[in-house]
């Protein structure tokens, strides 16, 4: 177990100006909190956070951080109080100690809600203050260390839980060497046979090849140095787990892998970095498609580094990571090597000094943002994960700003990465210049211009086809207005109506007094309530009128309460063309009241009766059922028998065809024919002649000798669909051709 005088000399040794005090005072008070205490290997306790402040020493980080390592266990596992710590060592230091706790208490593998929330309060801890993280992540690397002295019945959800949150985790923060030996840690525990058999072939792989390694770093070393570049030359090998990945990734066996060695060429200035790039490929080929260039575009993680793979000595692929030393430090401890912590300040400083030069806190801080704007724990987790594991692709706006994307983002992504709104107004792109689809996978260096409207609002299907936290996020929000604004509207229009077959005067200000009744907060809460039917129209008229007795009016009938001035028309389904019709309004109503509505797939439930549909041309009702939305039936449908006794659930509708944007709807026909060879060719013939469209068939057989087709078309009006049956009333093999609502 390390000396306390180790501690400070290795602390010392990058920060002289360290206070020592603090540091001999943090390890005698954790030893003596921890005193007896012991880990599952036997060894005293106190090594653990020994060897967490040691593993953070080889980060070079702050004094303060290395107190909070050595404490980070005790108000946890020991008597030791918030209070004291932060009167033995200060505030900032029992802040940082306490979310610590927090974080340990934390089971990140458990059921789907519980796990979401726990991980929204481990990055709120991150995002108050880094060096939470740097701790907690040094936390687990030794717990994963020594994860072999923990029963085997642990040892498999710890693993689980540091492959999905902690290392790509530290990958984000560019704490590549973290992230990698967490992740062949847990590789080791979750898939052993695959880790020992992908092991035992890198070692007689690294034992064929030592030599042609050895030669190849001396010879580049040679080469730049006779052109006066003083380079540090360095091969690497792929670890277990990542040569894993790449084989599930890409379906490859061990042997087609062609990456598995690679060399890092190490150096003073970027200036040197493209000149050495220039006479690597002037001394061997380069593959084509295997040159990146994160110097000009840095990863959102502050990765920085040049790639090149070329064909090298005896044909083999050599792979080239070509930076500089401060390049380097980043690529390796990422956050941790932040300038933050290299300018000899013992205590830590204000994290938001960060922000303005670390890509990957900017990134913590973005995702940390999410948090405010409402979303459900498991889409947080949802949303946080897709960011974690996604590869990135750098695209450009018109006016050259860079946007970094995960890898399959479309200009969908693009847009809500720009700003929400010009996500949410988004209507189409351009990418590179011509005119392309919104699905489109996005390529490095991509120039994306997005083309907007302010009358767009972005349809819930989006959803599904972006692939960024962000995006996600925001299209829920959207489609969540959307649907409480449609359904707020509509519950107005239906309490108007009510209120007016009551003869009486409908004020929203007065259901305020009543909101309690219908366990309501707001006004528009109640309206919502009403729209979606979980709160009858007659219901809130009793609430405020107790005397008022309900009137059960004949709406069968689709006719309007006599005395009715003026109809106002609001759109119920724009593509659809079908509108409400409110009683009483006035032609300026129906501007200001119009429900943008968008059919079948829209926010607000729309869709046409089963068993027939309706098309134009048909007397029309619409049917409000709670949690579904409005089913639009034709007046003469047999269905509507069963709500003669809910009159509130009645909306009237009608169409409103525009002739610029014709669309098609669904009907049901009956056909018996002849069982005979070319039957149904004949009957679909008539329906594809006549211009209808069969969304569906079912063959019934009545006789030997007869059968009978349900048939579901897609018609323009009720003229259309009458054209139909006529001509298949004419054909000799067909005997009935009816409508089945009809």
């Amino acid at each position: 177990m390390m000396r306390q005088y180790e501690l400070v000399e290795r602390v010392t040794r990058y920060n002289p100006n360290a206070d020592e005090a603090l540091l001999n005072k943090a390890y005698v008070y954790a030893m003596q909190k921890h005193g007896s205490q012991t880990r599952a290997s036997g060894d005293p306790y106190f090594s653990h956070p020994l060897e967490v402040a040691a593993l953070l020493t080889e980060l070079k980080l702050d004094d303060a951080t290395i107190a909070v390592a050595l404490l980070h266990d005790t108000i946890e596992d020991t008597d030791a109080t918030r209070a004291e710590i932060d009167e033995l060592f200060g505030e900032e230091i029992g802040k940082l100690v306490e979310g610590l706790t927090k974080i340990s208490r934390l089971d990140l593998v458990s059921r789907k809600a519980k796990q979401a929330e726990n991980f929204r309060k481990l990055l709120l801890a991150i995002a108050d203050d880094v060096r939470v993280l740097l701790v907690k992540l040094a936390d687990r690397l030794h717990n994963m260390r020594t994860l072999h002295h923990m029963p085997e019945s642990k040892r498999g959800r710890i693993a689980e839980e540091t492959m999905e949150i902690y290392a790509p985790l530290a990958g984000r923060m560019g704490m590549q060497e973290l992230r990698e030996e967490l992740e062949d840690l847990s590789f080791r525990t979750l898939y052993p046979d695959a880790c020992h058999t992908i092991t035992e072939r890198l070692a007689q792989i690294h034992e064929k090849n030592a030599t042609l390694i050895s030669d190849i770093e001396a010879d580049l070393t040679e080469r730049l140095a006779e052109r006066g570049i003083n380079a540090v030359v360095s091969s690497r090998r792929k670890r277990p787990y990542s040569i894993f990945k790449k084989m599930q990734q890409k379906s490859l066996g061990f042997e087609q892998l062609s990456d598995i060695y690679g060399f890092r060429v190490i150096l003073n200035t970027v200036e040197s970095c493209y000149r050495v790039l220039g006479i690597i490929h002037t001394m061997w080929p380069c593959v084509p498609g295997r040159f990146k260039d994160y110097i000009s575009t840095p990863k959102q993680n502050d990765y920085r580094s040049i790639h090149t793979t070329v064909v090298g000595p005896k044909r083999q692929r050599v792979e080239l990571q070509i930076r500089t030393a401060a390049m380097h430090r980043i690529a390796e401890n990422g956050i941790a090597a932040h300038a933050l912590y290299k300018d000899g300040v013992t205590g830590g400083r204000n994290i938001s000094t960060m922000t303005s030069d670390s890509r990957a806190y900017a990134w913590l801080r973005g995702t940390i943002d999410l948090l405010a704007h409402g979303d459900t724990p498991e889409e947080f987790l949802e949303h946080t994960k897709l960011e974690l594991f996604h590869d990135q692709v750098f695209c450009f706006t018109p006016k050259g700003r860079l946007i970094a994307l995960p890898r399959g983002a479309t200009p969908i992504d693009f847009a809500y990465a720009v700003h929400t709104d010009v996500g949410n107004t988004c209507v189409g792109c351009k990418v590179n210049g011509r005119i392309t689809s919104l699905v489109t996978e996005l390529q490095n260096g991509d120039e994306v211009e997005i083309v907007r409207s302010q009358a767009q609002t972005p349809p819930p299907a989006w959803e599904d086809i972006v692939v960024t936290g962000k995006a996600r996020a925001a299209i829920r929000r959207a489609t969540r207005a959307s649907a409480r604004q449609q359904y707020g509207d509509l519950g107005r229009h239906i309490l108007q109506r009510a209120y007016q077959r009551a003869e009486k005067t409908f004020e929203e200000a007065a259901l305020e007094p009543y909101l309690g009744t219908f366990n309501c907060q707001t006004t528009a809460d109640l309206l919502v309530s009403v729209g979606h039917g979980e709160v009858s129209a007659n219901d809130v008229i009793k609430a405020v009128y107790p005397d008022f007795v309900s009137v059960v009016s004949d709406l069968s009938t689709n006719t309007l309460p006599a005395g009715t001035a003026s109809e106002g028309w609001f759109d119920l389904d724009q593509n659809a063309s079908v509108k409400f019709k409110v009683p009483g309004a006035s032609p300026e109503d129906a501007t200001d009241g119009c429900l943008p509505i968008r059919g079948m797939s829209s926010s607000l439930p729309v869709r046409f009766a089963p068993n027939g549909g309706a098309v134009p041309g048909d007397r029309i009702v619409g049917i409000l059922t709670p949690g579904v939305g409005v089913t639009i039936y034709p007046i003469q449908s047999p269905d509507l028998k069963e709500f003669d006794d809910a009159p509130d659930r009645w909306l009237d509708v009608r169409w409103d065809i525009d002739p610029e944007m014709p669309s098609r709807f669904p009907a049901q026909i009956s056909v018996s024919a002849v069982n005979e060879p070319g039957s149904l060719a004949a009957i679909t013939g008539v329906v594809s002649e006549c211009d209808g469209n069969i969304d569906n068939l079912k063959m019934i057989r009545k006789a030997n000798d007869f059968h009978e087709m349900l048939i579901d078309v897609e018609v323009w009006d009720l003229k259309h669909l009458n054209r139909i049956l006529n001509q298949l009333r004419a054909k000799s093999n067909v005997s009935q051709a009816k409508r089945v609502n009809g």
